[in-house]
């Protein structure tokens, strides 16, 4: 066993610990941030197997646009940023949930292993893919990369949009009954009767 496969278990393990902290735990926030340190461990799996490109493309698209992204949504909505009582997941959904992941993952595995079994890439002598990476990315598939920022976009202003309606809502009860003008009924009436 290398350095290199050493390394590569304990980031994987970074990866699957966070991961699963990520989805057990209450605290939205929270959350949010395992996310960003899975995100960030995969990317440094990634740096491990000598691909760089496909690492900064994951620090600079999950890390970099998508949590925060999250965070964004989270902060602008105000949705209820610690444990609540009516968004809480049922016991039943959450056992439902883990047999669906644990049969997705028994599914991949049985679908990948075989594929991969006594297969070992020599990392060493691996040419390095960069130039035909790229050269799809911005010559094949350039319009799909361009609608994925565009969409990134598109929800953080409908994030601030929905935030800013629903002050406006909030707010403008309490506004129309302060500067409500006062009447020539109101005026003729004792101080005491006014309401």
């Amino acid at each position: 066993m290398t350095t290199r496969d050493i390394v590569f278990v304990a980031v994987g393990a970074v990866t699957a610990l966070s991961a699963l902290l990520s989805v057990t735990t209450k605290h939205v926030v929270h959350a949010a941030l395992w996310l960003l340190v899975s995100l960030g461990s995969l990317a440094g799996a990634y740096l491990v197997l000598g691909q760089e490109l496909v690492g900064l493309v994951q620090l600079l698209v999950y890390v970099g646009a998508i949590v925060v992204l999250v965070l964004f949504a989270l902060m602008l909505t105000r949705a209820p940023i610690g444990p609540h009582a009516e968004i809480d997941t049922p016991g039943w959904q959450r056992v439902a949930g883990a047999v669906l992941g644990a049969a997705t993952t028994v599914l991949l595995a049985s679908l990948l292993l075989p594929l991969f079994f006594g297969a070992r890439a020599d990392l060493d002598t691996a040419e390095s893919l960069t130039p035909q990476v790229a050269q799809a990315i911005f010559g094949t598939w350039v319009w799909p990369f361009e609608l994925l920022s565009v969409l990134l976009l598109v929800a953080l202003i409908g994030a601030f949009a929905v935030s800013r309606l629903v002050l406006t809502r909030e707010e403008a009860p309490t506004v129309r009954a302060a500067t409500r003008p006062s009447t020539s009924a109101d005026a003729t009436q004792p101080a005491g009767e006014r309401a």
